[in-house]
């Protein structure tokens, strides 16, 4: 049996077998054959950098700089798995997803409640870019989770320190995700558990939707994340990676109605380096519309 990696290098063979064509004949008269070796070849490289195995392959490497002059959206990704994507399709027996607030805090460290935190949350003030929220929501909705994602922006009356920003905060904030009563639990976390979850709502996709594949998923992945720091999109991967430590991540969850605890529920939320803007994500995959939901 093939590992992964000879599979996926197997695929690429393949495909590159009709890159003469290309090559050689008029795009607009490419066979319906060589039009799916190209999109094959396109997503092979994004798995190859997923798997580790892009280095040393001439063709793929000629093929991946011929996106880069055609640009193609997946030539901007790394051509290796970086170091923050090392959770990437990597599951865990025993170890599910975050379903419960108990299980958060059994698996995150939890944010103390705060005065200050409290109060820098009722002076909130929001802001609207659609652009952004599309980008930050596209790992859900590329993936068919059934409800559309909350994605806010707020401005901060001040400079906030790390340590207020946590539950106190996000329950002043007029977030949907936590209206309707209820509790909510908010923790500590890291950006390379924020980039996994939203690789993995791509790649999986939603109950009633469809995975995306490794290539697109982490392509959606990044873009998702730059758009949470609010980093432009010519922001080199490596620059943005060292700047993560200067933001605060918080992931939360709440038992008010807008999350069920059945399917996928998720909450981050970004503090930036200023300490005074924040960016929050909530995603659900429970179809409220559905009988029982």
């Amino acid at each position: 049996m093939r590992s992964p990696a000879e599979s996926v290098s197997a695929c690429c063979e393949d495909a590159a077998d009709g890159t003469r064509g290309e090559r050689h004949g008029h795009l607009g008269h490419r066979t319906l054959r060589q039009r799916r070796g190209g999109g094959l070849r396109r997503r092979a490289g994004g798995e190859l950098a997923l798997l580790g195995a892009r280095a040393g392959r001439e063709r793929m490497d000629a093929y991946a700089g011929r996106l880069r002059e055609l640009g193609h959206p997946l030539a901007r990704l790394p051509e290796t798995r970086l170091d923050v994507e090392h959770r990437f399709g990597v599951r865990v027996r025993g170890l599910g997803s975050v379903k419960t607030l108990q299980q958060l805090r059994s698996r995150f460290p939890e944010l103390p409640p705060s005065d200050v935190g409290a109060a820098a949350g009722r002076g909130a003030v929001g802001g609207d870019d659609d652009a952004r929220a599309r980008a930050v929501a596209r790992p859900f909705t590329a993936g068919g989770w059934a409800r559309t994602p909350e994605v806010r922006f707020f401005a901060l009356p001040a400079p906030l320190d790390p340590g207020d920003f946590g539950t106190s905060l996000l329950e002043r904030l007029p977030l949907a995700c936590l209206q309707g009563g209820g509790s909510a639990v908010a923790c500590a976390t890291t950006p390379d558990d924020v980039l996994n979850e939203l690789f993995s709502a791509a790649l999986y996709g939603g109950v009633g939707g469809q995975g995306q594949g490794g290539a697109y998923a982490r392509l959606f992945a990044w873009e998702s994340l730059y758009a949470l720091m609010g980093l432009p999109a010519d922001v080199p991967f490596l620059d943005a990676v060292r700047t993560t430590p200067d933001h605060r991540w918080v992931r939360f969850l709440a038992s008010t109605p807008w999350f069920h605890h059945d399917t996928a529920d998720l909450g981050f939320a970004v503090l930036d380096p200023s300490r005074t803007r924040v960016a929050v994500l909530a995603a659900t995959d429970t179809d409220v519309t559905a009988p029982g939901g």
